[in-house]
């Protein structure tokens, strides 16, 4: 990975990409205060220490680095705090223990990154780097190497997005692996700490900022020439347009119109995804409903439209964890909607968040669904419960939605209707999907559903208790 890495970093500073990098000026500032902090004599002190079965090189804890920034830079404590966070967010040093690239004010370890991996070197790493990285640290059976749970959401994702590839990545990450091997223990150590922190740059923890990305404002002060369509010089008497002016600004409402339904109808002609991924996409799915198909798979116990035994159809009504089918549990795992559709998978999946106190976010998308079904008359008084329930300024189970949601459904109030929250329920239900029900799905609570232990019978009779024996002696 670091030679295709050098590669394309040595093509982007060929083409000369750097200095039309608007934080390139940021960078270069940043790293001078770096260089004065690896300085040997007047730098932050940088130490071996041993811990109790091992030792931890090259680093330096925060009060130090704090302490340094005081002293060279003449500025107080918060000052101090505010630019080592921003300087840390920026990959120039990093905690050895922890995702989220912060200063802290103690005895936290940290570790200089490899000029190597600093932003200013102008090139952005593809996902395919992403997913050999994260392959390569599922075959190092070390606890330091583990993935978070992000961390295994990002590689499953990956996984289905390379399907076709995937076995090429597997083969670069194990010969990455087999190279790793063969360093020394405490360099070995020091460069994944190292290319671990230039992950968290790129694919931060959620939650935290991607400082890589570019600020459009930023952008559009950039001195390349912007991209639009032909221009086209037109003598006017008089005087001339402006070489601003394009064809398309001086054509009457009906030739704009007519031209937007023929570049509508080339577009419908295109095909945006290959027939052969459809395909797969097909036969993927027929695969894993044909056990629900009973043209395909017969049904156990028995098809009720055939045998007139309805045993099936109860024991996918049933609400008894005890008796319910493996198949039914299995569906489950298919997608979100179908766990949804389920009663009982529904008030399984409610107890799940209750747990993680996040139950409100279940509850609104459920109420909301029943706004869909009530009556005209009734509508006006349900919007109103819902509203102070969940999204009222001081509510008793407010939920998470962004600003721009929220405006949006204090417009739709003005005139309340059966479909006032679709914006919010569309937001908690995309929120549920990619978080809550994969952490579901990997819970001891789903998993003891789907494999149930079976409780054998004891061989050994249990014997008569003492009191039992004492009153039955009494009675004779």
């Amino acid at each position: 990975m670091y030679i295709i890495m050098a590669q394309r970093r040595k093509q982007d500073s060929s083409n000369g990409t750097n200095e039309y990098n608007p934080n390139f000026i940021v960078y270069r500032k940043m790293e001078s205060v770096i260089q004065r902090m690896q300085d040997e004599k007047n730098g932050v002190p940088v130490r071996t220490v041993k811990s109790f079965m091992s030792k931890v090189p090259s680093v330096f804890t925060g009060a130090d680095l704090v302490q340094w920034f005081i002293k060279n830079l003449d500025i107080e404590q918060t000052e101090a705090l505010h630019l080592g966070s921003l300087v840390s967010a920026h990959g120039y040093f990093f905690p050895i223990t922890d995702h989220v690239l912060t200063l802290k004010d103690d005895n936290t370890f940290y570790r200089f990154q490899t000029p190597y991996f600093w932003p200013s070197n102008h090139w952005e790493p593809e996902n395919t780097d992403y997913a050999v990285y994260l392959c390569k640290r599922t075959m190092q059976n070390k606890s330091r190497l583990e993935l978070a749970d992000y961390e295994a959401e990002n590689l499953a994702r990956l996984q289905r997005m390379f399907s076709r590839k995937w076995e090429f990545i597997f083969m670069q990450a194990e010969a990455q692996a087999k190279v790793d091997k063969k360093r020394d223990k405490m360099e070995r150590k020091v460069l994944d700490s190292q290319e671990r922190a230039f992950w968290d740059v790129h694919r931060p923890v959620p939650g935290c900022v991607n400082t890589t990305e570019m600020d459009i404002k930023k952008a559009c002060r950039l001195n390349k020439p912007l991209k639009t369509k032909k221009q086209m010089a037109y003598n006017v008497p008089g005087g001339r347009i402006s070489p601003s002016v394009s064809e398309s600004d001086l054509r009457t409402p009906i030739e704009e119109l007519q031209s937007q339904i023929e570049s509508y109808k080339r577009r419908l002609d295109r095909r945006k995804y290959k027939l052969s991924k459809i395909a797969d996409l097909l036969i993927t799915s027929c695969q894993q409903y044909a056990e629900y198909d009973a043209l395909i798979t017969a049904p156990e116990p028995s098809n009720p439209w055939i045998s007139d035994d309805t045993t099936l159809w109860d024991l996918s009504k049933t609400m008894s964890l005890r008796d319910v089918p493996i198949w039914r549990v299995k569906r489950w795992g298919f997608s979100l909607e179908e766990l949804l559709m389920d009663s009982l998978g529904r008030e399984q999946f409610g107890k799940f968040l209750a747990k993680e106190f996040s139950d409100e976010n279940l509850r609104f998308w459920l109420a909301g669904g029943e706004l869909r079904s009530t009556s005209l008359s009734q509508v006006p008084e349900k919007v109103q419960e819902i509203y102070d329930e969940y999204l009222a300024p001081g509510a008793h189970s407010p939920i998470n939605i962004d600003c721009k949601v929220l405006e949006s459904i204090k417009e739709n109030m003005q005139d309340p209707g059966r479909y006032t929250f679709d914006p919010a329920m569309e937001h908690i239900f995309q929120l549920m999907k990619s978080d809550s029900y994969y952490r579901y799905l990997r819970s001891d609570q789903y998993k003891e559903l789907l494999n149930p232990k079976k409780k054998t019978k004891s061989l050994i009779p249990k014997l008569p208790s003492l009191a039992n024996k004492m009153e039955t002696f009494s009675q004779s």
